[in-house]
């Protein structure tokens, strides 16, 4: 074999491992998967391999790295009544970055099938992408349209609107086609590229390290002051920037680290 073709080989043997915490548990427990290629790996790995849309890891305070996210936000999860934990959802936060990197697209989907998003009122879909957080939320993916007070719409919540957020709307709009398709949804193809995409005007950040913080803020907040249903014609409701005073914010990025220092963050290497 020649060194241009084992380097390849090495590289793809690596691309396959990337997967997280979550994904590696629901890929052995969940009936609606086949079997899998993580399955003959001698351990699974973290994606801290997975470069551009990855924030780097980092004894700074003010940084949020995908262990601590996807740790700090199982617990604000246990800690919500158990009426918000049926009606809304969260994806693991790289599953999206995964997808549009094109990194085992049928497994993710197949993991998201398993989350049951189209029976939620809300869906929670962090979102890391240049080295940059922001947070997506599937409002009423399970309405069919009939009724304005359940359309499904789609808000895009970003601390750092200078990023441009907008860019994202092509690699979302192909994402959320995928879901419906492999979910074998009745809906076409024209509705699906009618939902609308909104992107408040939400608190922004102070520095560029709080992004992560953020959208576990912003998650946290929601769930707080989301309507039974959400009407688009009512929008923004509360999104906006005045939503929260940073002073709250502050205190909850103090609790979070004070769960850093206290709680040992699991790594799989």
């Amino acid at each position: 074999m020649t060194p241009f073709r084992e380097k390849n080989r090495v590289w793809n043997l690596r691309s396959t491992r990337i997967i997280t915490r979550q994904a590696a548990k629901m890929s052995r427990t969940s009936e609606n998967t086949l079997p899998s290629f993580y399955d003959s790996l001698p351990q699974y790995r973290r994606a801290k391999r997975l470069r551009n849309n990855r924030v780097d890891r980092s004894s700074n305070q003010t940084k949020v790295d995908t262990n601590l996210f996807e740790a700090y936000l199982e617990d604000l999860w246990s800690r919500i009544s158990e009426e918000k934990r049926h009606s809304c959802v969260y994806l693991d936060c790289l599953w999206f970055s995964l997808y549009k990197d094109g990194v085992a697209e049928p497994k993710i989907l197949s993991w998201i099938k398993s989350k049951q998003i189209f029976s939620r009122k809300y869906v929670f879909v962090p979102i890391v992408c240049w080295q940059h957080w922001s947070l997506l939320i599937l409002c009423h993916f399970g309405g069919k349209g009939r009724s304005k007070a359940a359309e499904p719409c789609m808000l895009l919540l970003d601390s750092l609107h200078t990023t441009g957020p907008k860019r994202l709307e092509p690699a979302i709009r192909r994402f959320i086609l995928d879901i419906y398709k492999f979910e074998g949804r009745k809906e076409t193809k024209w509705f699906i590229s009618k939902i609308p995409l909104l992107i408040p005007k939400v608190p922004q950040q102070k520095n560029g390290e709080e992004c992560g913080a953020f959208v576990l803020y912003f998650i946290y907040r929601f769930l707080q002051n989301a309507p039974e249903t959400f009407k688009q014609e009512e929008y923004p409701y509360f999104l906006n920037e005045d939503w929260f005073d940073l002073k709250d914010f502050e205190s909850f990025n103090q609790e979070m680290n004070s769960f850093r220092s206290n709680k040992e963050i699991v790594q799989i290497s």
